[in-house]
């Protein structure tokens, strides 16, 4: 017997079949990732750096500022790697 688990899994193959990806789309998914984390990795030293210093000055508002700067670029960062790895994968089914 099939646990429900299976059989739902099996529900949702049929209804949306996974695609299979091409050894250069996995390649290029994989590059995707580590250019995103590099970019996130650059943008947490070089602001870390600011908010470090802003705070051992006393300026609370100028490191609460850079926090939120550095939670967007990060956000904007992941985002544009989303979007490029969906653009790769929406090559599988060709």
């Amino acid at each position: 017997m099939k646990s429900a688990y299976e059989l739902a899994m099996e529900r949702l193959e049929k209804q949306s079949p996974a695609r299979q990806l091409t050894n250069a789309q996995k390649s290029a998914i994989a590059e995707i990732d580590t250019t995103a984390k590099a970019k996130v990795a650059e943008q947490e030293l070089f602001l870390r750096d600011k908010i470090a210093s802003a705070a051992a000055e006393g300026k609370y508002e100028e490191a609460v500022q850079l926090e939120q700067q550095l939670a967007h670029e990060i956000r904007k960062i992941n985002e544009d790697a989303e979007a490029k790895k969906e653009k790769v994968r929406a090559g599988a089914g060709r």
